[in-house]
């Protein structure tokens, strides 16, 4: 892929990703005091009952209470823990990434043009949508939830692309998960893995699309 410049990205629009990018997210803040905060054995317990699979499904659209109602059938076990994760799912975000927080801020102030495409189930995104006013300066935002599409389907990429307006090669798409990376890139997007604030802002600059004192340092 080439290098943008000025002289070809004024046209560029910015897609941020949410969970991981501009808000964390770790459930191990929730499920740390049930095992003695041995992260190791919330892993395990979170792999034992599929919830990377399971999560997902709400993340596309189905009810959450659909989806508790299956797994707790499975493990009934552990029916508290699965409940307590809709329940209290606040106590699972870390707040702000505040560094791409200024990012996000510094590209608007620039006149660039911002979407918001996450995966991220309709129920717990309005609940905690209202702690992140920064969203607000996304023009269109797509989310899995609402759309029954999750990435790194193609075809919500697509609805991205119809729903704004744009090809894909003048959206630039940043994320951290390496399978939605690969799945924009094939379709023509610009993209960007998210490793750090810092590495994004170097990206940003190096491609032209911020510039070097954007953020203020």
């Amino acid at each position: 892929m080439h290098l943008m410049t000025p002289e070809n990205n004024h046209n560029t629009a910015v897609v941020f990703d949410f969970g991981g990018v501009l808000i964390g997210w770790d459930p191990f803040l929730l499920y740390g005091p049930y095992f003695n905060r041995d992260r190791a054995a919330v892993q395990r317990f979170l792999d034992e009952i599929g919830f990377a699979e399971w999560n997902a499904l709400q993340d596309a659209g189905r009810p959450f209470a659909e989806g508790e109602a299956e797994l707790t059938a499975r493990f009934p076990q552990h029916a508290a823990l699965i409940r307590a994760y809709r329940e209290r799912f606040e106590e699972t975000i870390t707040g702000p990434i505040q560094g791409s927080v200024e990012i996000l801020r510094a590209l608007k102030r620039q006149g660039r043009t911002l979407f918001g495409l996450s995966n991220w189930a309709v129920e717990t995104f309005q609940r905690i949508r209202p702690n992140y006013p920064f969203l607000d300066l996304l023009e269109t935002i797509v989310l899995s939830g609402e759309v029954g599409l999750i990435k790194p389907d193609p075809r919500i990429f697509q609805l991205l692309l119809e729903r704004t307006g744009r090809a894909a090669g003048d959206c630039l798409l940043i994320d951290d998960s390496a399978a939605n990376i690969a799945a924009a890139a094939a379709l023509g997007f610009q993209t960007v893995r998210f490793e750090s604030p810092e590495q994004l802002k170097h990206e940003l600059v190096r491609r032209g699309l911020l510039s070097p004192n954007g953020t203020g340092h």
